[in-house]
């Protein structure tokens, strides 16, 4: 085809060709160096129609200027063998273009699983290094392992394996049944890289959380549904059809039955008939009809009679309620007196300890039906994984119709339980006396029983069997406690670890539970509880994490959680680690009080704690020096005028995350998920153009800039405000200790000095609103495509693929890397300091009176599209500050993102260190998202390139990236 004359080409073209000039700009394709897999399946539903190699609608490279060195001599030959320039990428082009780059996906995990399950992946890569990246940490202690229901992996887990030997070896084999529930957000991601972040995945999952679910009125008392609850008990035992009547002795001894069953190992599909029996003669009565005739004593004939119990409403503890997976021990242990919530609100409104014994048995009770159920679907689903179908399909679909949340939830508790507890009988002649033992496992309640009064003695006055309750794993979870304390740098750790650590290993042998009522109908019990909503919150609106407030108490039933590794899946470990390293501390506990407000903040011993509940922890979090650990930071940033003690801080939901919650939230809109982080700009694959992509750059600017310099000069607490009062009636020294030791709740703002070109200029910020931070996920650079620097449009000239510097060759290599960016992405980029000086603006202004940096604009491109995300350049003049050196770090740089490749054990460093960054400029920029009400996504060099970064935004539909 001959080609068209300069001359003849329209004003139009020459300038959309030229409009993108002395970018640097990115095209591809590369020698088949590695076998790559197929593409990803966000591609496989477009048909791929067959590429030409000649597209006419498409403008050619502008000529050279006119006596420039480019237009001496023939032009440069195209490193690709093309028919033309402007040809389209094909597939091989574009898996090669986009290696190592992160695809955003949200997809259904089958039916009643919820909402969408959020994940990031490499579809086009197979080298370990790059499919193993993360944006978040993992999880650092096998003591903190209940943080999450997703199966993971636990760093230096063999160095905690100690206490499984105490089992039987509970790390063994073993068939394991996993129902699909998991906690919302998943816990992993709310371990960001950066402190005070969290993930992609935790950050699309907060408007579907499970703090933001209904209440559940009536849990296990009289309260709201008491008569309903006590009827539906009644009607449940009395019935033919359903569970018997059980003693309290018989549940306990069931339950020590069902652990040495479990840790036998001996679980599959032979043991049917023993099971049916054990099942049906002792624990339900036998179905009145025959379910399968085939084989009537089926396990899935006793996995629906236990699911037909386990379903019944209005009776059993729905623990996919965040509440209740806190108050698990509380039901069990918070029956000692001198334990009472001081906001007024309780576990139940149970006036005797009577009743406090009932809705305990009716717990161990439940726990005891799901170690039936769960036994039985891990005898059921043994072998599956080895292709053995035993199950039938029709008994699958049964299961998951059948199956509630409840049901579910009931089943990780019954995990929970069998894999940490352990139920031991005592005669009466033989109980054990009731001092503290000696061994590392000693029991955590001594002497435990059900019985009230009218159940003490039998008609012979022989005294009942006494059973211990063991938490089999002490050890390890008091090793995990002094782990969360030197992460946190607790006030003088060396010297208190010795002392924390004998008050957790009394905590395992005093305070024996026992079921016998008090003299007292007014026996205190410590519950935690939903703070009060602040006063800034409109009606209705409720925050995406809930505020939890507690009574501390040594060796109380939040001790006694942790320590036994009774712990659900979700933020209850964070609430639990943190009161059991308090409640171990007198001296904390004497200047701090009883009252803790666990989702915000305390001063204490010359440094600040905060929640990553609380916005000023996830703000400070950036700061140099600041430490974070499981839900938890530290900081040597100190309010004024504020003494040591508990604070809570007031806040407002940002408008996004007020309107999107539930059904209308971001995750819910999985088509667009996808659809908005495509790194095809979600384009007809077959008509994609080298011309079509740049690579985003934040430091490109027309004036030069003057030496910016930021400190922080202080964090203020203002207007006080009464969060907690007094317990009314009560005179005694409690209630004094509650009054002495009130939690105030404070506004928050952060003052800092700009100084530029020599003159200095406060700003102050409010952290008034709720916003989040998320690290963007990290990248890999393409090791297929070469990108070069050229002052022509971008063309295929702007690659090399050759993989070879070509003498003469008139472009350079570029000395930015990163990922190419889709012309749909539209962005704009503002340096920190322009960012200061328009601070009163909103969003919309800064994105439409700032250059926006687009790629080249076709004559059909709408150029009066608003850029969709702001980038805050904090990189561009701002000196770069070295990561903390510690005297255990090997390292004393980040290596570079390129080393990642096929090695895993670099990308661990890269993990250990990312926390180790932090400056003043990073505590601004979040301290402008928070006053602004702006999520931000944290993207930093050498991690992860701008264009992921923008990318990412998109799919979260974010509109802010903070460049670092």
């Amino acid at each position: 085809m001959p080609s068209i004359p300069w001359s003849k080409r329209s004003a139009s073209v020459r300038q959309a060709s030229t409009t993108a000039a002395n970018n640097e700009l990115a095209v591809e394709a590369a020698p088949d160096a590695a076998k790559l897999p197929p593409p990803s399946a966000s591609y496989s539903s477009t048909p791929i129609s067959p590429r030409s190699p000649i597209n006419a609608n498409k403008p050619l490279p502008s000529p050279p200027p006119p006596g420039s060195s480019l237009a001496e001599g023939p032009p440069p030959k195209p490193v690709l063998k093309l028919a033309r320039i402007m040809a389209t990428l094909s597939d091989s082009d574009i898996e090669k273009l986009f290696s190592g780059a992160p695809q955003y996906f949200a997809r259904s995990e089958g039916h009643n699983t919820g909402a969408p399950h959020p994940s990031v992946a490499f579809p086009w890569d197979e080298e370990v290094g790059i499919r193993d990246l993360a944006d978040h940490i993992q999880v650092e202690d096998h003591a903190w392992r209940c943080m999450t229901a997703w199966p993971h992996i636990t760093r230096g887990a063999r160095r905690n394996s100690n206490a499984s030997a105490t089992t039987g070896g509970l790390d063994r084999a073993r068939a394991h049944f996993y129902p699909r529930c998991r906690e919302r957000p998943n816990m992993l991601s709310m371990l960001g890289l950066e402190k005070g972040t969290i993930g992609y995945q935790a950050a699309l999952e907060m408007s579907v959380s499970d703090a933001l679910q209904e209440e559940q009125y009536g849990f296990g008392s009289l309260g709201f549904k008491a008569h309903l609850i006590l009827d539906q008990r009644q009607k449940l035992v009395s019935s033919k059809d359903g569970l018997r009547r059980l003693k309290e002795d018989f549940v306990l001894d069931q339950l020590s039955k069902n652990g040495r069953r479990y840790n036998s190992g001996i679980l599959t599909k032979d043991m049917s008939s023993e099971l049916y029996n054990d099942l049906f003669l002792h624990i339900l009565h036998p179905p009145n009809r025959i379910i399968d005739h085939g084989d009537p004593y089926s396990l899935a004939v006793q996995i629906q009679a236990l699911l037909k119990v386990l379903t019944t409403p209005n009776v059993w503890l729905d623990f996919s309620r965040v509440e209740w997976r806190l108050r698990l021990g509380q039901v069990l242990w918070g029956t000692l007196e001198g334990d009472e919530v001081a906001d007024g609100t309780a576990i139940a409104d149970a006036d005797t300890m009577g009743e406090c014994i009932h809705e305990r048995y009716w717990l161990l009770l439940q726990v005891l039906l799901a170690c039936e159920l769960l036994i039985r679907l891990d005898a059921i689903t043994s072998g599956e994984e080895l292709g053995v179908e035993s199950i039938h399909p029709d008994d699958i679909r049964r299961f998951e119709r059948d199956a509630n949340a409840t049901v579910k939830w009931s089943l990780i508790l019954a995990r929970v339980w069998l894999d940490n507890i352990e139920v031991r009988k005592s005669e009466p002649d033989s109980a054990p006396p009731n001092h503290a033992s000696t061994g590392w496992l000693a029991s955590l309640t001594e002497r435990m029983t059900l019985h009230s009064h009218r159940h003490t003695k039998s008609r012979d006055m022989e005294e009942p069997a006494t059973y211990t309750v063991k938490g089999v794993h002490g050890e390890r979870q008091i090793n995990g406690l002094t782990h969360f304390a030197r992460k946190l740098q607790w006030p003088n750790i060396e010297s208190y670890e010795a002392r924390i650590t004998d008050n957790a290993r009394t905590v395992n042998h005093s305070s024996p539970v026992s079921g016998s009522p008090r003299d007292s109908t007014h026996a205190r019990r410590t519950s935690v509880s939903s703070l009060p909503k602040t006063p800034t919150l409109k009606k209705g609106l409720r925050l995406r994490r809930r505020k939890v407030g507690a009574m501390l108490n040594p060796n109380g039933w939040l001790s006694k959680s942790y320590i036994s590794s009774l712990v659900l899946p979700g933020e209850s470990v964070s609430h639990l680690l943190m009161a059991t390293l308090l409640e171990n501390d007198k001296e904390a506990m004497a200047k701090l009080g009883p009252m803790a407000n666990l989702a915000g903040g305390f001063i204490y011993r010359g440094k600040s704690f905060w929640s990553t509940n609380c916005v000023v922890g996830r703000v400070l979090a950036a700061g140099n020096g600041s430490a974070e650990c499981m839900g938890w930071i530290s900081s040597d940033v100190m309010p004024t005028e504020v003494q040591d003690g508990w604070v809570d801080i007031t806040v407002e939901e940002t408008p996004a995350a007020t309107q999107r919650t539930g059904r209308k939230a971001r995750l819910w809109d999985k088509v667009n998920v996808e659809k908005d982080s495509d790194v095809l700009g979600n384009a007809d694959p077959s008509s994609v153009f080298p011309a079509d992509f740049i690579i985003p750059t934040e430091n490109n600017y027309l004036e030069p800039l003057g030496i910016v310099g930021i400190e922080l000069q202080s964090l203020s607490l203002s207007a006080a405000r009464d969060s907690f009062d007094t317990l009314a009636g009560e005179e005694n020294g409690f209630a004094a200790d509650v009054a002495r030791h009130k939690i105030n709740t404070y506004s928050s703002s952060l003052s800092f000095i700009a100084t530029r070109d020599g003159e200095e200029t406060e700003h102050t910020f409010s952290l008034s609103r709720d916003v989040y931070f998320v690290t963007a996920h990290p990248c890999a650079p393409s090791q297929y495509v070469k990108y070069v620097k050229s002052p022509s449009s971008p063309t295929i000239q702007q690659i090399d693929v050759s993989g070879e510097d070509v003498p003469g060759k008139i472009s350079t290599v570029a000395s930015v890397t990163g990922h190419p960016l889709h012309k749909s992405f539209t962005y704009t980029v503002i340096h920190l300091s322009e960012l200061l000086r328009r601070r009163s603006e909103p969003l919309e202004s800064l994105l439409q009176n700032t250059p926006a940096r687009r790629p080249s604009l076709t004559p059909t491109q709408n150029t009066t599209t608003m850029p969709r995300v702001l980038v805050i350049d904090c990189v561009t003049n701002f000196p770069r500050t070295p990561p903390q050196s510690t005297p255990t770090s090997p390292l004393s740089a980040t290596p570079p993102l390129g080393s990642l490749h096929g090695v895993a054990a670099e990308k661990m460093h890269l993990e250990s260190r990312a926390r180790r960054f932090g400056s003043d400029v990073e505590i601004l920029a979040r301290a402008i998202c928070a006053e602004m009400g702006w999520d931000a996504v944290i993207s930093r060099r050498r991690r992860g390139c701008l264009g992921c970064a923008i990318r990412e935004a998109g799919a979260l539909d974010w509109r802010v990236v903070i460049r670092l």
